[in-house]
């Protein structure tokens, strides 16, 4: 199940349809059964985030967190992708996206992380964007890289 927190309100994000492309990407990659929050926020909250978790005093796009809740309570969570819907926002119209597009890719882009994938080293990074693009294809969403 993937439970979208627009805590920012912002009435542009279609969070059913971005719930549903989570689900889907999350079926497709036999991850069934788990939980994912899809945390929408501010910059001041994920500056903050980023600072504390990552030791980076800047906003930035998306952050991902894995659950660390014990197998033996019983819950099945996958983990939380907090998306800062300004920045994202920013950089759809620098790039000449569309902001729908752009946040579904931050969306998808998160949940590889939660999912065990990395863009550490070119060799990881090449595959965690061609599964990328191979995914937001299928929405018709051309590729985010070019």
């Amino acid at each position: 199940m993937v439970v979208i927190q627009n805590i920012i309100n912002d009435s542009n994000v279609d969070e059913d349809n971005l719930s549903k492309v989570c689900q889907d990407f999350l079926n497709e990659n036999a991850v069934e059964g788990r939980e994912l929050l899809i945390r929408l926020v501010s910059p001041v909250e994920i500056q903050v985030l980023n600072k504390e978790y990552r030791g980076k005093n800047q906003v930035t796009n998306v952050l991902s967190f894995q659950s660390d809740i014990p197998e033996e309570v019983g819950e099945s969570i996958l983990g939380d992708v907090v998306i800062c819907v300004d920045v994202v926002r920013e950089e759809a119209l620098i790039g000449d996206k569309q902001f729908t597009d752009h946040l579904t890719h931050m969306a998808i882009h998160g949940i590889l992380h939660l999912i065990g994938h990395d863009h550490e080293d070119v060799t990881a990074a090449n595959k965690m964007e061609s599964i990328e693009i191979d995914f937001l294809s299928k929405l018709g969403i051309s590729n985010p890289y070019n």
